[in-house]
């Protein structure tokens, strides 16, 4: 799923090619991308987009009369952007969502998946757009004290707190693991017991880390970026989707916790004192045989 860094990216990219230009036409080419009934589709036609922002993972672009469109990317929806004016045909590919015609191009919204979950929202006022905020707290934004607020509101382990849109604003499950990773904090650490030494660590690490990449997708990425070069596996991260692989700082092999979709990547030496979390499925098949420690797994 595209995170903080991704989604900003997209933002600057659309808006340097749509700010200031007519939206012609919204093309919806499956119907259940569009999620909202009212406003209705044409009601857009002809309007000036003012600015490009986003809340939370989403992406919004505001239109002339307080018009605003919603796009939502879920894990594998991506955009792609061609030159124009171009006449809009439907694609011959179902990954094609929708279509938003511009006087300056053409913006598609893809999904190559068999799950279909991008979307798209329509409002027509400020309020209704802000209904959908999820009101977790901006990184760089936020005082050290509504952090620790945010930090200690509820007894949760820091991977969910971290990856929570209620409690921080952006941050999924790629970035939380760099996060974590930089904070020599267990991603199953519980926040009631972190010090308070720990938690402007966890601060330190949220702000570089994200500040860090969003720089770096910004300066690599020039032009509109292709839907390959938006992904949460990338090859200079330090621990996520780097399971098996050498950590970074001390060479010991990269471990993981699997749940459901969700994948957790963490170094034990570095997170957990050389302690190997418990994989639901793995350890319940060993059980006895389940390794507790990095010397147990690599035979030391």
């Amino acid at each position: 799923m595209p995170e903080l860094p991704d989604i900003e990216l997209y933002v600057k990219r659309i808006a340097e090619r749509v700010v200031g230009r007519q939206l012609v036409r919204i093309a919806v080419w499956s119907p259940f991308a569009l999620r909202t009934y009212s406003p209705a589709v044409d009601a857009f036609s002809g309007l000036t987009v003012n600015q490009v922002s986003r809340l939370g993972k989403r992406i919004v672009l505001e239109c002339s009369g307080e018009h605003f469109l919603m796009i939502h990317l879920m894990i594998a929806g991506r955009f792609q952007w061609s030159d124009g004016p171009e006449e809009l045909s439907r694609p011959k590919s179902k990954d094609v969502l929708l279509s938003l015609q511009f006087d300056s191009g053409n913006l598609n919204l893809v999904e190559r998946s068999k799950k279909k979950r991008a979307s798209l929202h329509l409002y027509s006022s400020r309020e209704d757009l802000f209904t959908q905020d999820r009101r977790g707290i901006n990184i760089f934004e936020a005082t050290e004290s509504e952090f620790v607020k945010k930090v200690k509101e509820e007894n949760r382990t820091l991977k969910r707190a971290l990856t929570d849109p209620t409690k921080f604003d952006g941050i999924g499950n790629a970035y939380s693991d760099e996060i974590l990773f930089h904070a020599r904090l267990s991603p199953v650490k519980l926040t009631s017991s972190l010090s308070d030494l720990e938690i402007m660590r966890l601060r330190m690490a949220c702000r570089s880390t994200l500040e860090i990449w969003r720089t770096k997708l910004l300066e690599e990425i020039s032009g509109f970026p292709q839907p390959r070069q938006i992904t949460a596996f990338r090859p200079d991260f330090a621990t996520h989707g780097k399971f098996g692989q050498p950590c970074p700082e001390c060479g010991n092999p990269i471990q993981r916790i699997v749940y459901a979709e969700n994948e957790t990547n963490y170094c034990a030496r570095c997170q957990n004192e050389g302690r190997l979390l418990a994989d639901r499925g793995l350890s319940r098949l060993l059980r006895s045989d389940w390794p507790k420690t990095l010397e147990e797994l690599l035979g030391e």
